[in-house]
């Protein structure tokens, strides 16, 4: 991706994009990936880096989601499967079938989670990822050696799908802008424009790097900011009401030695009614997530003391030996958008993940709510109001669910290397043009500086933190190394 390219194409004031898309994480990616799968032309504007928010923040899993069956949202769950399964077929370098086990301590729950976890493979149909099935104590104990052995009976196996998000984000923008889209980071829209009838008709936007201003004209305006949708829901109508609830939640990051299989473990009850992942990914473990509600939308949320300590209490309760804040290597906290409760309500885990699109009398298009496993379908569903919003005659059907990502392959190399995919041989290149390109940034972790020079060259890496937080995902393998390495980066 070229940033340099793309502000040029911006720079034409003339021109009229079919959609303009505010916001760069995965709803924003949806809708840019399927109005251009539908030949519409598209500009993306991301007023930080591609997936800088929640969309980089998540517990790593591409999942149906087995609480939401638990709860009866048994219409999201199947969506979710469908889409899960397109994801891992359409991003194989990105994506990994990774098998869970629930630890068994009870008949009722052997009974229970038995039942609901075949369910949860017929719902997946032909795109199931394996199937589930009880396993004795003995062998429960030799997958999950780390697992609380006292009164364990067995487990449960079941199947889903874990993804590295951020670089799962890049490549979608990455595939839009090969199919004609032009891609922006560190783009902020400014103001909204409207015509003689009060129609949106274009954005006023401020590039956060060069400093200079754009006026872009639109026929359709899509607000897909997550959080910060009423944001840009008040430049549209000052007086609108709220209409998102942050929740937080947070995950800590351990070393492997604390779940040295590769099975993940899940916690199907904590105290406070939700699940608890602890998941194997890049040779550490993710351990989430909670929910708690906060009353501002922040790009930088911070986890809070309470939060951790319920994390640590829940796994230790699992785990032996229980992690203690020592072992934390890094911690990260993201914020879901999901719709503002009704007043009274504060639990947000029972605020339904389902998403919504919203049309202002303006023709402001604004969708909320939902989860990175069926980003291609809130895609989908906000594209199809383009006949509505524009008045435009025909619109294309949808052809976004076949999509190969950027370096797709069907045979991606194993290990620190397998996100790129057949871009591969591309950063291989960049690492063959001088000696020093080939070394790594500190010899704890496989980062290269030849990666880092192809991600400020290709991948539109434009500070620090988009190389080791993003493009590598070092700053959550181990905060403190990447703080150590950040200098070189820089240089």
């Amino acid at each position: 991706m070229e940033r340099k390219r793309n502000l040029e194409r911006v720079a034409d004031g003339e021109k009229l994009w079919d959609l303009i898309v505010i916001g760069g994480g995965a709803s924003g990616l949806g809708v840019a990936l399927d109005a251009l799968s539908r030949g519409l032309s598209v500009v993306l504007l991301e007023k930080a880096d591609f997936a800088k928010g929640t969309s980089s923040r998540s517990t790593k899993l591409v999942h149906g989601g087995v609480r939401y069956l638990a709860q009866g949202d048994v219409g999201l769950v199947l969506e979710a499967l469908r889409e899960r399964g397109r994801l891992l077929q359409n991003a194989p370098h990105l994506t990994y079938n990774q098998p869970f086990i629930i630890p068994i301590y009870t008949w009722f729950d052997r009974l229970q989670y038995s039942i609901g976890l075949k369910l949860y493979d017929w719902m997946a149909g032909k795109l199931r990822l394996g199937k589930s099935r009880f396993i004795s104590r003995e062998e429960t104990l030799r997958r999950l050696p780390q697992v609380k052995s006292a009164g364990l009976q067995g487990g449960v196996v079941y199947h889903d799908g874990q993804f590295d998000d951020a670089r799962l984000a890049l490549a979608i923008a990455q595939t839009c802008e090969e199919m004609g889209g032009c891609m922006l980071n560190y783009m902020h829209v400014k103001g909204l424009d409207k015509d003689a009838k009060g129609k949106l008709c274009g954005v006023q936007v401020k590039d956060e790097i060069g400093g200079g201003t754009y006026a872009l004209k639109g026929k359709m305006i899509v607000n897909a900011t997550g959080v910060f949708a009423d944001k840009i829901l008040r430049l549209d109508e000052p007086a609108a009401p709220k209409s998102i609830q942050p929740s937080q939640g947070i995950h800590l990051v351990l070393d492997k030695h604390f779940l040295s299989g590769q099975d993940a473990l899940m916690i199907p009850k904590t105290s406070d009614g939700r699940v608890l992942f602890a998941v194997p990914w890049m040779d550490k473990i993710v351990v989430g997530t909670t929910d708690t509600i906060r009353e501002k939308a922040k790009l930088e949320p911070e986890a809070l003391e309470k939060e951790v300590d319920f994390v640590l209490e829940t796994a230790g309760a699992y785990l032996n030996p229980a992690p203690s804040r020592e072992d934390v290597r890094a911690v990260f906290a993201g914020l879901r958008p999901l719709a503002a409760p009704q007043e009274g309500s504060t639990k947000t885990k029972e605020i339904s993940r389902s998403h919504k699109v919203i049309v202002s009398s303006s023709g402001l298009v604004s969708i909320t709510g939902g989860k990175w496993t069926t980003f291609r379908k809130m895609g989908e569903d906000t594209v199809a109001y383009f006949k509505q919003v524009t008045g435009a005659g025909t619109l294309k059907p949808s052809a976004s669910a076949d999509i190969r990502f950027y370096g797709y392959t069907a045979t991606p190399v194993s290990g620190p290397r397998k996100g790129y995919g057949a871009a591969l041989s591309k950063v291989e290149a960049v690492e063959a043009e001088k000696p020093s390109f080939g070394a790594r940034l500190h010899p704890d972790h496989p980062l290269t500086v030849g990666e880092v020079v192809y991600m400020l060259r290709e991948e539109m890496a434009m500070r620090v933190e988009d190389v080791l937080a993003r493009r590598s995902r070092m700053l959550i393998q181990d905060a403190a190394l990447a703080l150590k390495v950040a200098p070189q980066v820089l240089s």
